[in-house]
Parts: structure tokens; sequence; C-alpha cells
């Protein structure tokens, strides 16, 4: 059984750092592009970041840019986003997704599995 379990989430205040934790299992973690996505609401859900296989190749978007870092540790079978400077406008659902394509790609539909979220919540 495949699962993606996202933990880490909370109530921060502006410019203050969270670090989110995606474990997958039930599935070769290595094999898999790990994709971060958010969720506001009443807003369409957008791309943050992902990182491949084998962690060499990243993207990011331009909103998170120099912010936010992603890594994976395939040992541990788990992804990480540090997000840092964290903005009101962070605040929002966030999503690990798990695809085999073998490319980066920043692309929900593109993905295969997906975790349950966790709540990031940025206000003063």
């Amino acid at each position: 059984q495949v699962q993606l379990v996202e933990s880490g989430g909370g109530l921060v205040q502006p410019g203050g750092s969270l670090r989110l934790s995606c474990t997958g299992s039930g599935f070769i973690f290595d094999y898999y592009t790990i994709g971060w996505f958010r969720q506001a609401p009443g807003k369409a859900r957008e791309a943050v970041s992902c990182i491949s296989s084998n962690g060499r190749s990243t993207d990011y978007a331009d909103s998170v840019k120099g912010r936010f870092t992603i890594s994976r540790d395939n040992v541990k079978n788990t992804s990480y986003l540090q997000m840092n400077k964290l903005k009101p406008e962070d605040t929002a659902v966030y999503y690990c997704a798990a695809t085999n394509l073998g490319i980066v790609t920043m692309t929900s539909a593109e993905y295969d599995w997906w975790g349950q979220g966790t709540q990031v919540t940025v206000s003063s």
C-alpha cells in the first residue's frame, strides 16, 4: 500500500521558519521524483518545489525561490521542505507527491501519488 505522509506544519509568525517532512512507504522511494504543492483557501493548487530521485536536480516556484529549500534522504524515504522567511501568503495546505517520470516536474497532473497534506499558517 502506497503512502505519503506529511508532517511539520503549524502556526508560525511572519519571518519565521518551518520544516516539512514527507515520508513514503509501499514503493521504491529512491526511484521517484518528489514534488511539494500547496493550496490556499479559495485558490487553485500550485507547485512549490520538486526534487529528482537522486536529489541532484531541483526546481522552485518563483514565489519561494531563495526562501524554501527542498531536499531528500533516500535512506529514510523522506523529503524535506525547509521554509524560511515565511510570509502570510505562504499560508496553505502543503502536499507532497511522487512521480516515476524520471524528471523534475512542477506539473501536478504528472504525479501519481499524493499525501493527505499538512496545514501551514503564517500569522501574527
